[in-house]
């Protein structure tokens, strides 16, 4: 329990880390970008300037760090309940307001301080409650629904973002934590694990699920970043990867609580996505607003004569 601990930890560090670089480097993509080039009729991101912004160094280091945590993220997984990785992963929330004060220059608020300090409290929970992982072994067929839906998840939100441009940022960073959601869920059930095996690793959809919905997961989260507020969007994401993907660890995979604390796990759980929810909400763009300039009168017309 304690190594998957540390090992979400670590994971979430690395996100939200990650997060914030990938910020910092699509919007120094999207300053470079004339507004003819870079949006779409509806206001969204184009393809190449979303490309664009991922040839930033900022966001290549971001990038880089985002595979550390999905290896870290994927190894805790197998080693704690849904309910309880996800959750501690998702905590890189936490790292992204942080650091976006520092990098971003973004002035958080009391409210995000609050909803902030209400997640990790919610943590602590969690982790106090949280019993044993279940096992993930599940029908073949449950593995083929998760592909289809990862597919329909990823293609439907790359869809959406192109349709309703800069209205999408939540729903983007919703999406893409849907995304990374059902990539936990892809890890826990993946066959071919332990005991190794090639042949069963590359003959389960579980793989194919994985790849698409953290490819996926991660453009629909770098599209959320350009036209959106990075904490907002960073909040929709973690209702996505957090709730969902809990859920079907207690229902179907068999992760539990400690006798005696499902009180205790159901309250964390509940605390964490309303503080993200939370976030979500004061960390628009308009809450954060910039110092309005000062406003320069009027020059008084001349009198003739």
């Amino acid at each position: 329990m304690l190594i998957g601990l540390l090992t979400a930890i670590a994971a979430s560090i690395c996100y939200g880390t990650g997060s914030v670089l990938q910020a910092v480097g699509s919007r120094k993509s999207a300053r470079r970008e004339a507004a003819a080039t870079a949006r779409t009729q509806h206001g969204g991101p184009s393809l190449s300037s979303t490309a664009k912004a991922a040839m930033t160094w900022e966001f290549m280091v971001g990038t880089a760090l985002d595979f550390v945590g999905f290896a870290l993220g994927a190894l805790a997984a197998r080693l704690l309940p849904l309910f309880l990785s996800q959750t501690v992963i998702s905590a890189n929330l936490v790292i992204t307001a942080v650091l976006s004060v520092k990098l971003l220059g973004i002035r958080l608020s009391r409210a995000e301080w609050g909803s902030i300090a209400v997640v990790c409290s919610a943590l602590v929970l969690l982790a106090t409650a949280a019993g044993a992982e279940g096992s993930g072994h599940t029908p073949l067929a449950t593995h083929w629904w998760l592909l289809v839906v990862s597919v329909v998840l990823m293609a439907g939100g790359a869809v959406a973002v192109r349709l309703l441009g800069a209205r999408a940022a939540i729903l983007a960073g919703l999406l893409s934590g849907l995304g990374f959601g059902a990539l936990g869920v892809g890890v826990r059930v993946l066959n071919g694990i332990d005991p190794f095996d090639l042949g069963k690793l590359l003959a389960d959809p579980a793989l194919y699920a994985i790849l698409i919905a953290g490819c996926g997961g991660m453009y629909l989260h770098t599209v959320a970043l350009q036209i959106g507020s990075v904490n907002g969007a960073t909040a929709a994401l973690v209702v996505g990867e957090t709730v969902l993907p809990g859920a079907i660890g207690v229902l179907w995979l068999g992760d539990a609580s400690r006798d005696g604390f499902a009180w205790m796990a159901v309250l964390g759980f509940v605390l964490a996505v309303a503080g993200a929810v939370a976030v979500a909400w004061f960390g628009s763009e308009g809450a954060h607003g910039v110092e309005p300039e000062a406003e320069v009168p009027a020059p008084v017309p001349e009198r003739v004569g």
